[in-house]
């Protein structure tokens, strides 16, 4: 099965704006952009108001991570029935585009969820959350003290 959003065209700030447009709709008071060391956008750090007051957020954007998944679904034959030529799929560029549109389907799917009453906002937003004088996120707090228990 292809990955998702394999065929997407939408620039990456297009696709950033409608994710700020979803998240303002849901009571951020705070959001940028973070970019990496080349100046590529690589996430979304925010503010929203939650039942125990405002917290803050960062959503990391891995592009490198949906490369090599797009790198291994062209070598299985995944995008054979595509009328592009072979690479149109596999470029930073295009990776950057589709780990933005699936970002963007994430956080639809967790309003939807919200809107739904079937979950509360820290049960699918807490790996995100930053906390502590370090600014880690709650996940890669957690990530660490299981690397701590491991050695």
């Amino acid at each position: 099965m292809a990955i998702a959003n394999y065929t997407t065209s939408k620039a990456v700030e297009e696709t950033a704006a409608d994710i700020i447009t979803a998240l303002r709709r849901r009571g951020i008071t705070r959001i940028s952009t973070v970019y990496d060391d080349g100046g590529d956008p690589s996430g979304l750090e925010f503010t929203m108001r939650t039942e125990y007051g405002p917290r803050d957020f960062a959503l990391p954007i891995r592009t490198a991570g949906v490369l090599e998944a797009l790198k291994r679904a062209e070598a299985a034959g995944e995008f054979a029935a595509s009328r592009k030529k072979a690479g149109t799929f596999t470029t930073p560029v295009h990776a950057a585009r589709v780990a933005w549109a699936i970002a963007r389907d994430w956080l639809r799917a967790q309003s939807a969820l919200l809107d739904a009453e079937l979950v509360t906002l820290d049960e699918v937003m807490f790996p995100w959350m930053v906390g502590g004088a370090d600014g880690q996120t709650a996940f890669s707090a957690y990530r660490s003290q299981q690397k701590a228990i491991e050695s």
